[in-house]
């Protein structure tokens, strides 16, 4: 799975939203200065996590955006895939490029359980998981 910077923004931008919602919306232009993020970028991000409903917006002053569930609920892998807009993969069969060693190859069910690999591990950490780390990290540098 390759994940680009879509990926990464993705991420990084709903662990801020999770990190300073507590239940309020909060501006786009909020998370894009906190993250150095364009808004340009960061509007159309949103608008993909809001058709997959990770993300809600709300109108009006004071109005921005919220997690459409709990923190715990969402996880990277989800996250991943819809800015991505497509399953990444590292294998031949799931990309759907033509080869002509694919009913030859003896490396593809590698790369096939390697996929499903990174997979479970992305699935496997949620935005919580990430939000509480991050709040974390300080302290455990202070104590080194």
């Amino acid at each position: 799975m390759k994940v680009t910077t879509r990926g990464r923004y993705a991420v990084m931008a709903l662990v801020s939203l999770a990190g300073h919602s507590r239940g309020n919306p909060v501006p786009i232009q909020f998370i894009a200065r906190q993250d150095s993020i364009p808004e340009s970028y960061l509007q159309q991000l949103f608008l993909r996590l809001r058709k997959k409903n990770i993300v809600k917006s709300v109108r009006g002053p004071g109005g921005g955006f919220i997690l459409s569930r709990h923190p715990s609920e969402i996880t990277v892998g989800e996250i991943i895939r819809t800015a991505e807009g497509r399953q990444a993969a590292v294998g031949c069969r799931k990309t759907g490029r033509q080869c002509s060693m694919i009913n030859k190859c003896r490396t593809q069910g590698m790369w096939d359980a390697l996929e499903g690999r990174i997979d479970e591990f992305l699935d496997s950490i949620s935005l919580e998981d990430l939000f509480d780390n991050e709040r974390t990290e300080p302290a455990r540098e202070a104590k080194a």
